[in-house]
């Protein structure tokens, strides 16, 4: 299906949440043609995980105000600021993803985008963390399922290889709160979610290049914008740079 329209998009989620009564998770990516793929996984491999880890605390430890303790919270640290991890960003609303999927006109105008939906829970069953007292169960960070997917666990053990999962994270940042952030993290096996199990869990809605700045404006005017998903100063700078060109 193909959204042109917010009420598109209201149109195909009243549809979704009607045959399936779970948890929907949302990302936006400029181009219909890329996978779910985490940027780690996507490079030549020259560079283990582990020697990225180190250059990044390197450089940045005298720049925070208080270190992380564990290994997952300089992942976080690191996909925030742009260096690759194993990490897919996601959200639990639909609107903050489609504004990444259609925000930069300028490089991606051209291309058509895409608003994935996934289902945590059924992505979950792939890698066998289904809890039956609990339908819906995801884990965080913090559980036992996760300990696998650690730096340190992968870094000493290669010949595993596990599926990805979808897990919920402290939402310790005002860009992650803003975003309303949730992950999903990948293991050593090196394959895109969408082609996992029997690919029900992942669903794709196309956005034609022609309606991407048609989108970008209705979403301005329901107040999703650069500061909101990025309060920061140089959100302010980018949008008054933008208003006066």
């Amino acid at each position: 299906m193909e959204i042109n329209s917010i009420q598109d998009l209201l149109a195909k989620l009243e549809e979704l949440h009607h045959d399936q009564n779970q948890d929907i998770w949302y990302r936006g990516q400029a181009s219909s043609e890329w996978s779910l793929k985490p940027y780690y996984l996507r490079l030549d491999g020259r560079q283990s995980e582990s020697t990225l880890l180190k250059r990044f605390k390197q450089s940045a430890a005298m720049l925070i105000d208080t270190a992380p303790k564990e290994s997952f919270d300089w992942l976080f640290l690191m996909q925030h600021y742009g260096v690759p991890t194993r990490l897919l960003d996601w959200s639990e609303s639909p609107l903050v993803a489609l504004y990444f999927a259609v925000e930069n006109l300028e490089k991606h105008g051209n291309e058509d985008g895409a608003l994935w939906l996934l289902y945590p829970s059924e992505l979950n069953k792939n890698a066998h963390i289904n809890n039956r007292d609990e339908d819906g169960y995801i884990p965080s960070f913090e559980d036992e399922e996760l300990v696998s997917y650690s730096v340190e666990s992968l870094k000493s053990n290669t010949r595993v290889q596990l599926l990805p999962v979808a897990t919920i994270a402290t939402r310790n940042n005002a860009r992650i709160q803003a975003q309303h952030g949730v992950f999903t993290i990948h293991h050593h096996e090196n394959i895109a979610l969408e082609d996992i199990g029997n690919r029900k869990h992942a669903v794709k809605l196309v956005i034609p290049q022609a309606s991407k700045e048609i989108l970008k404006k209705q979403l301005a005017l329901l107040g999703y914008s650069k500061f909101q998903l990025f309060p920061e100063l140089s959100s302010i700078g980018d949008i008054i740079k933008e208003s006066i060109q």
